[in-house]
């Protein structure tokens, strides 16, 4: 089956209204980082504090992330998303209005954790949702989930181009505060919508059975270290951009320049589709990671912001290949009842990179600048090509046993009822 007709067959059966609602439903997350940073560092004139704001709910977010996916893994998903998303919402309409009231760093950095504690991972738990809608094509499957892992880790990565887009137009036409409104808007309505609609059915939990199968491997813990550091690209990158912009006099640019990564991003996501099967997920996380590499360097020497949007846009080509590449991975070799469990456990990963990027490049740019914060990102690079080099042999030996129990489990008889 060609990506083409994969694409079209997935889309024919999980709905068009299933695909519209389960991206917008993710761009919350992907506006409150960014708009936490800036509605903070406005307000008290501290990148160190807006970082660090911006990182609670990072942090906060990825340490719920993997219990509440173990959740859905044992109760389904359905009342686990509503209730985050109308508690993720409220939390970040309290933020904003600390904020506004000028309450102390502690109570505003405390509302900002809760923020990110109550936000649902949608993109994790949509990856969850595609091996059963896909349960039907027989042969085909393993094919249609890969191209939906591509078409996902092109949604994130649009999501995460549209989310500091739509947060430097709302800062632009009426306050970084207005922006994270829009934010908690969003989360209640289509966070709703994705808890509700039919394909959460098909994720059953099964309590018994998630308790009988081991999850962290090392493995899972090399994956999700790779995801810890591309957290600290986004992290540093974003950074640095918010400082850059903030000089030149645009602050509210640096959603818009920032979004330039995730449009590059989408772009590659999509084209992943079109790589043969047989360039498996590890090389294809191994080969994006030196061009990450590779990539990061012009930021060190970048001083306007047509410069820098440039820079960023390159970067971008890199970073859904690699990670489409780590959930992919993930998704084969972790046992089928603990998927989402395994997915948010990377998207936990990468907001605690995210947390750690945006925290020390927000101390160094207070007294290096711009430059200093995209040194970080550099730096996170490096130690992943140096990370997924040397777990290549792990990686392909992972790979190797998942398919042999696969077809192992296939040519096992059925249970007679």
């Amino acid at each position: 089956m060609s990506p083409l007709a994969s694409y079209r067959r997935l889309f024919e059966l999980a709905g068009t209204t299933y695909v519209v609602v389960a991206f917008l439903a993710r761009l919350p997350l992907a506006m409150s980082q960014l708009g936490t940073l800036l509605l903070v560092s406005d307000a008290t004139g501290s990148y160190g504090l807006g970082g660090l704001s911006a990182g609670a709910l990072a942090v906060a977010n990825a340490v719920g992330a993997p219990f509440a996916g173990s959740l859905a893994d044992r109760i389904g998903q359905r009342h686990v998303v509503l209730v985050q998303s109308l508690a993720g919402a409220a939390s970040l309409v309290l933020l904003v209005a600390l904020v506004h009231a000028g309450a102390g760093d502690l109570a505003v950095v405390g509302a900002a954790a809760l923020a990110g504690l109550t936000m649902p991972q949608v993109g994790p738990l949509a990856r969850a949702r595609w091996r059963p809608i896909t349960a039907r094509t027989g042969t085909h499957q393993r094919r249609l989930v890969d191209v939906a892992f591509s078409y996902e880790g092109a949604a994130d990565e649009a999501s995460f181009a549209i989310g500091p887009a739509l947060v430097g137009l709302g800062v632009v036409a009426v306050s970084p505060g207005g922006a994270l409104l829009l934010a908690a808007g969003l989360l209640a309505g289509f966070g709703t919508a994705f808890a509700l609609h039919r394909t959460a059915r098909t994720v059953r939990g099964d309590g018994r059975a998630v308790a009988k199968v081991a999850l962290v491997t090392p493995v899972l813990l090399v994956l999700a270290t790779a995801q810890l550091l591309i957290g600290c690209l986004f992290g540093a990158t974003q950074t640095g951009t918010t400082v850059l912009a903030t000089a030149a006099g645009h602050p509210g640019f640096a959603g818009l320049v920032h979004a330039t990564l995730g449009v590059g991003s989408a772009l590659a996501g999509i084209a992943t589709a079109f790589i043969p099967e047989r360039f498996g997920p590890e090389r294809r996380i191994m080969v994006a990671a030196g061009a990450l590499l590779v990539l990061s360097v012009p930021l060190l020497f970048v001083d306007s912001l047509p410069a820098l949007t440039a820079a960023v846009a390159l970067l971008g080509c890199a970073v859904a290949p690699f990670m489409i590449g780590v959930f992919t991975l993930a998704e084969r070799v972790v046992a089928p009842g603990r998927v989402a469990t395994a997915m948010t456990l990377l998207a936990s990963a990468t907001g605690i990179g995210y947390a750690l990027g945006s925290t020390v490049a927000g101390r160094l740019a207070d007294d290096h600048g711009h430059t200093a914060a995209f040194a970080v990102t550099l730096t996170a690079m490096g130690l992943a090509v140096v990370l997924v080099s040397l777990s290549q042999g792990r990686l392909r030996r992972a790979l190797a046993e998942a398919r042999s129990a696969g077809a192992a489990a296939e040519r096992s008889p059925a249970p007679v009822a």
